[in-house]
């Protein structure tokens, strides 16, 4: 196989009447990625062919693009992976699309937004310089694989809910709320219930599971929604530990302990 043929899905919004297909023959390289391939049609044949990418290395998420039916990263995708000459890349759906294969992810993030994706306190703690807040390995282990998320839609695209049902929030939101309720330092649970309990929340999941085989870091939200489910029934019967049971304020260091600092005070948990 000495090249490769690119079917590339093309739409300019107040230009074209509707999404067309079209192709580009790209010579086969050693390594050469589906972004790659894509730069050589940008460079050497149509200048005006549109996608989102940043860092080329898996980790900013933004080249999420469905590749051969399946949403993908494009910089993480050989063309050799692919077992095939031809390549059909088209842009994440269950999106509206801005250009060509630029998918338009702002509802997804006004909704991970709603999810409050960031520890929540009511102790006026994290205003202070002072203390720690310590965490075991242990704790650390119940929500550090959702921690892996790189936000680039690629659950949401797979996810058969987000695309029948424009109510449900989808798996990266939830998955992140699911990853901050489960943080020993967090105490906000009771502020994200009143989202997650509703028509958006974790019980409109039928559990399909392509979100968690698609997702590019394995972060699983799949299993994240489930556990979240059963967090929300705990809560119900009132079965729920607290989220944070003071564990906080932490011990001053030695270097602390030299310079005169003073222990940050640790919180009253009624």
């Amino acid at each position: 196989m000495s090249e490769v043929i690119f079917h590339v899905r093309r739409y300019q919004p107040g230009k074209d009447a509707r999404p067309y297909y079209q192709e580009f023959r790209v010579p086969l390289t050693p390594g050469l990625t589906v972004l790659d391939g894509l730069w050589h049609i940008k460079e050497t044949q149509d200048p005006s062919l549109a996608w989102r990418f940043s860092c080329r290395m898996g980790i900013c998420g933004s080249c999420g693009m469905l590749i051969n039916g399946r949403a993908r990263l494009a910089c993480n995708t050989q063309i050799t992976e692919l077992g095939t000459s031809r390549v059909c890349i088209a842009p994440l759906p269950n999106f509206d699309i801005i250009r060509d294969l630029v998918p338009d992810l702002q509802p997804m993030f006004r909704t991970h937004k709603e999810m409050k994706p960031f520890i929540i306190r009511g102790d006026g703690l994290t205003e202070s310089s002072e203390g720690e807040f310590i965490q075991t390995s242990e704790e650390l282990e119940h929500y550090l694989q959702f921690s892996y998320c790189i936000k680039c839609g690629c659950c949401m695209a797979a996810c058969p809910t987000v695309a029948s049902d424009r109510e449900y929030a989808g798996p990266m939101p939830l998955a992140q709320a699911h990853r901050y309720n489960r943080d020993s330092r967090d105490m906000g649970f009771a502020e994200r219930k009143q989202v997650l309990g509703g028509g958006r929340g974790p019980w409109r999941c039928h559990f399909a599971g392509e979100c968690s085989r698609v997702c590019p870091k394995g972060v699983d939200p799949a299993r994240a929604i489930q556990l979240m489910k059963r967090e929300l029934f705990l809560d119900v019967l009132h079965l729920r530990g607290k989220s944070c049971a003071a564990p906080c304020a932490g011990k001053p260091t030695d270097a602390k302990r030299r310079e005169g600092i003073p222990e940050a005070p640790k919180p009253t948990v009624g």
